[in-house]
């Protein structure tokens, strides 16, 4: 049996999930979902941020949570640290690693979803931990160098399971450890595939916009995006040839777009109680809330700002455009590693992010690749093959759970 667990049915003590992001909350969120189905209690402590996915998959969060601009992602710039400084950033982080520090015997076993700084939470808090090391993969370098004190927290006893987030890392990984790594997909790829409705429009290809789940961030990606958008060729405008649609999160309303949608010249259009749009001649771009699912699964191509959502698209097997911005998340060298990580079905021009060589190199990029599309129908079946060995296929979740049970169970 593994140190310090218990059979199920003997041990009461739900299970803590900690997390430092948006992306992880999701993982987390997944796989404490699959941990309920078999019957176990699951509580959730986020590190960064209010933990939605947790709350809205029914899941306990511990603790007065709170959300800052960066997101958690200062540390890929200078400005985004000093942000995190001045906005209290580093404090909150000690008053949250605390908390687990006074609450972490009321937990059979922490399961960790992220990087170093819950690994190494977890670590201090003297539980038995499992660790699905989501932010890190071979890919990056061919060789993975876990930042200290990674590895000898990963190699303690008490660390009974870990997974990685693609099968190079977890090869990699089993023989720097000596110790089994194991690859069982990613949970927030599950998020990609649920059930969708038809997106609007039938035209002959989709394109979707990913402008990324932090404000204000999102916002000013949304306006390089509209601006991108206006350099399409003629050919390209028509709703008929290419149908467009923004996915949004519900913090970016519609009383948010509007002020940004006039001054670039764009008309916001109310279609009924539910949906609206963006139009400026010919051009026609559906804001669509809730209806993520659908946008990468039903889009040829997706021009993305974002980080957990473009690995879910390269998932799906679709090509993934990304328009570099000012950050605090997508910035040059994190749209760059999202390069090395995700393989060669993620395309970026390059140029200045801002300027106008950018946003006309993107758009020309834009075409060339819908047109690849239409005249390579080889290439989709590549991009599939190259999501599965990046990503996985879908039930991550579920068997990192079943996983988990086996050495709850000894």
């Amino acid at each position: 049996m593994a140190q310090g667990l218990n059979p199920p049915g003997s041990d009461p003590r739900p299970i803590l999930l900690l997390s430092n992001g948006h992306g992880e909350d999701l993982s987390g969120a997944l796989i404490g979902q699959a941990l309920q189905q078999r019957g176990l209690a699951v509580e959730a402590l986020p590190l960064v941020g209010h933990g939605r996915a947790y709350s809205q998959a029914g899941i306990l969060v511990r603790g007065r949570t709170r959300e800052y601009s960066t997101g958690g992602l200062g540390y890929t710039s200078l400005l985004g640290r000093i942000t995190e400084v001045v906005q209290g950033q580093i404090l909150y982080l000690l008053s949250r690693v605390l908390l687990l520090l006074r609450i972490a015997r009321r937990y059979r076993l922490i399961l960790v979803v992220g990087d170093v700084i819950p690994v190494m939470a977890a670590w201090l808090s003297g539980r038995p931990t499992a660790t699905y090391l989501v932010a890190y993969s071979s890919h990056y370098e061919g060789k993975l160098r876990l930042p200290w004190p990674c590895t000898p927290c990963l190699r303690q006893r008490r660390t009974v399971a870990i997974y990685s987030r693609d099968a190079l890392t977890a090869a990699d990984l089993t023989g720097q450890l000596q110790r089994p790594v194991h690859f069982l997909g990613n949970p927030f790829f599950d998020g990609a595939l649920s059930p969708s409705e038809p997106l609007q429009g039938t035209p002959q290809q989709r394109l979707g916009l990913l402008p990324g789940s932090r404000l204000p961030e999102a916002l000013h990606n949304l306006e390089l995006m509209l601006r991108v958008l206006e350099r399409l060729p003629e050919p390209l405008r028509p709703a008929q040839r290419l149908g467009l649609h923004a996915a949004l999160v519900g913090k970016l309303t519609p009383q948010e777009v509007a002020p940004l949608a006039s001054r670039l010249g764009w008309k916001l259009q109310l279609e009924g109680d539910e949906r609206c749009c963006l139009q400026r001649g010919p051009l026609l771009l559906q804001l669509e809330w809730g209806r993520f699912a659908a946008v990468v699964q039903q889009c040829d191509l997706l021009l993305s700002m974002t980080g957990t959502a473009a690995e879910q698209c390269v998932g799906l097997g679709k090509p993934v455009l990304q328009l570099v911005g000012d950050g605090p998340q997508f910035t040059e060298n994190f749209a760059e590693a999202q390069r090395r990580l995700l393989g060669p079905g993620v395309f970026c021009a390059d140029a200045q992010p801002g300027s106008d060589t950018q946003l006309e190199a993107t758009a020309a990029l834009l075409e060339q690749l819908l047109e690849r599309l239409l005249q390579e129908p080889l290439w989709r079946s590549k991009l599939r093959q190259l999501g599965r060995e990046r990503i996985g296929s879908g039930g991550g979740a579920v068997r990192m759970a079943a996983d988990l049970h086996t050495h709850l169970d000894g």
